[in-house]
């Protein structure tokens, strides 16, 4: 079949409605969250405490036990969650607006927590589902699409509803925001359950047997080695782009000029790599294309660098805006690539039988440098100035870079190694 038949297949039609209903309740807690609290007058200080809610993300592996364990009553043991999931992520970002956040910013709290949690529980039953659907030649290719559709959702509460917040009450916008749940849940409700495991029998085999079977299939130390990469491979980019937004202020740009160049300049290139990235996998493999694309991570850190060497502008003009453009498309590519490569690596390393609580896993460990990034980079950048802070960044991307030898060698070259 060729690459371009590929991608008009009902499997990678499924993939765009699960990337979809995954991005579009992450990216209104990111953006149109803050947004609303602070149209509202809610202090800086107070909307900084909400990033608290990325905490289920981080750690749904705890809970993912229980959705590879017991399956509900109707629809299926995969189905079943991303139903329920789904109803409930609708119905909790639809009475969101009708709260006051003058008055009643702790109900707005426990909705925004309860949105996370349900969000983070149908991005572990969405992940196991989209495994069991695609077979191994098809996983490049399938995250490609599911990780493009995820950033695409992301329009929806980071431009559409901020758009009709001018135009009608908060309660309306978050009520038609609450709506684009509805494509990902009439997906669920007509897809098929893949049945390709036999689900575990008790939850103690729900909780062990994913440890159990991972290391029994790479041994103990090629295990460690893949949990070393998943926290090594976008290190070093997590932390480049952890202040980026400072980074670019500090540099005379302004916050219009960041806006524009970044909707035109950033988000494009990433969905446009990440299908590439899709294709192209197809057709080296997800080893070979964790290599290249790796690469293209270091090269985007290092155009941060080159940014910080010229330094501060006094006055903006369209060179300026042009050198801004190329490093954020650049640093947008590289993240579209790389990310489609190692969720594809990431799937390819899950067991069937264990893909929901193996899965959570892994991503949360993809998840973590984030966190610490965040914590760490503002009192890197006060030691060694942002010169110095973006070249210790492409210096944390080499073990990464590194332990590709063992876990993802060059030389095998099938579709999926």
């Amino acid at each position: 079949m060729s690459v371009i038949r590929q991608i008009f297949t009902r499997r990678m039609a499924i993939c765009v409605f699960t990337g979809f209903s995954s991005g579009l309740p992450l990216y209104l807690l990111f953006n149109l969250l803050p947004a609303w609290l602070r149209s509202e007058h809610v202090s800086l200080k107070t909307i900084g405490l909400f990033a608290l809610i990325q905490f289920p993300y981080t750690w749904k592996f705890i809970w993912s036990p229980l959705l590879d364990r017991y399956a509900l009553p109707m629809l299926g043991r995969r189905r079943g969650w991303m139903a329920v999931t789904q109803i409930g992520l609708l119905g909790v970002i639809a009475a969101m607006g009708s709260f006051t956040p003058s008055s009643q910013l702790s109900a707005i709290a426990l909705f925004a927590a309860l949105l996370a949690v349900l969000s983070a529980t149908q991005d572990i039953v969405l992940d196991a589902y989209r495994r069991e659907l695609l077979p191994d030649s098809e996983l490049g290719l399938g995250n490609a699409v599911h990780v493009n559709a995820y950033r695409v959702a992301g329009l929806v509460p980071g431009s559409l509803s901020l758009i009709l917040a001018d135009f009608m009450s908060w309660e309306k916008v978050f009520m038609i925001t609450s709506l684009f749940m509805l494509p990902g849940l009439i997906m669920t409700l007509l897809v098929k359950e893949p049945h390709r495991a036999v689900p575990p029998r008790t939850l103690r085999e729900a909780v062990i047997a994913p440890f159990r079977e991972f290391i029994g299939r790479k041994g103990w130390q090629e295990a460690l080695l893949i949990l070393a990469f998943l926290l090594f491979y976008k290190l070093g980019d997590s932390m480049c782009t952890s202040l980026a937004t400072p980074f670019y202020l500090d540099m005379g740009f302004s916050k219009t000029d960041i806006g524009l160049i970044a909707k035109n300049a950033g988000l494009w290139p990433s969905v446009i790599g990440g299908m590439l990235g899709g294709l192209w996998m197809v057709k080296i493999g997800i080893n070979r294309a964790l290599w290249l694309f790796g690469a293209v991570q270091m090269l985007a850190i290092l155009g941060f660098a080159w940014l910080a060497m010229i330094g501060h502008h006094s006055e903006i003009g369209a060179l300026a805006l042009s050198q801004l453009g190329l490093v954020i498309g650049l640093e947008a590519l590289g993240v579209g690539l790389g990310t489609v490569a190692f969720v594809a690596f990431i799937a390819r390393s899950t067991h069937p039988a264990y893909t929901a609580t193996q899965f959570a896993l892994f991503t949360s460990l993809m998840a973590m440098p984030r966190t610490f990034a965040n914590a760490a980079a503002g009192w890197l950048v006060e030691s060694l100035g942002w010169v110095g802070f973006f070249l210790l960044c492409a210096i944390m991307a080499v073990p990464g870079m590194l332990l590709l030898f063992r876990v993802a060698p060059w030389r095998e070259n099938s579709a999926t190694a």
